[in-house]
């Protein structure tokens, strides 16, 4: 079974997240996309993060009906600040019986070398590469590892969904109406 496995905060989990994950799941030989909720990415501050739980929650919430996607809390129990490495190796150890591979921005691509052990990752695991608006084609994106996956280009951000909420304005739309509820509910982000 070949597992698409989407790493983020999810801070919220929004509908570009959504979309792309189904898109890979769909158009590609990936048979289940795994949401893997980061509890801190050592690329980014952690000021306005949800408690992993509560980013766990949404990401349940919003992909409760469909079979094919689901939500891991693999690197809850592991050493933080958590590295893409770490939670492959562990993965791979603990389902033999499954092929693992990355789904990451195009964006991402163009730093990828910053990435702890980027070229064992490169060498061994499968990228599928989603297109990122504004983002220069990076020279990776013709390793044979590398698959560049057609799909929509969508700006969403997390960031401007928590200012939305900030603001008083409505996510409607742009998050899961599960997603939407749990935020109200919770008073997140105010």
């Amino acid at each position: 079974m070949n597992i698409g496995l989407f790493f983020g905060s999810f801070n919220p989990i929004h509908s570009g997240h959504l979309i792309i994950a189904n898109i890979m799941v769909e158009t590609t030989d990936l048979d289940e996309v795994w949401f893997v909720v980061s509890p801190q990415n050592p690329f980014k501050s952690s000021k306005s993060l949800l408690h992993e739980f509560d980013r766990m929650d949404m990401v349940n919430q919003a992909i409760f009906d469909n079979y094919k996607l689901r939500a891991s809390d693999v690197e809850f129990s592991m050493p933080k600040p958590n590295y893409t490495i770490d939670t492959l190796t562990y993965l791979a150890a603990k389902h033999d019986n499954k092929k693992f591979a990355l789904i990451i921005g195009e964006d991402n691509l163009s730093h990828f070398h910053k990435w702890k052990n980027s070229e064992v990752l490169l060498n061994n695991y499968q990228l599928y590469v989603y297109p990122r608006p504004k983002v220069q084609p990076s020279e990776l994106s013709s390793h044979p590892n590398v698959k560049m996956v057609e799909a929509p280009m969508i700006d969403i951000s997390a960031t401007f969904i928590r200012k939305c909420i900030q603001n008083g304005f409505s996510v409607k739309y742009l998050v899961h109406d599960a997603v939407e509820e749990i935020i109200k509910a919770k008073g997140f982000y105010l």
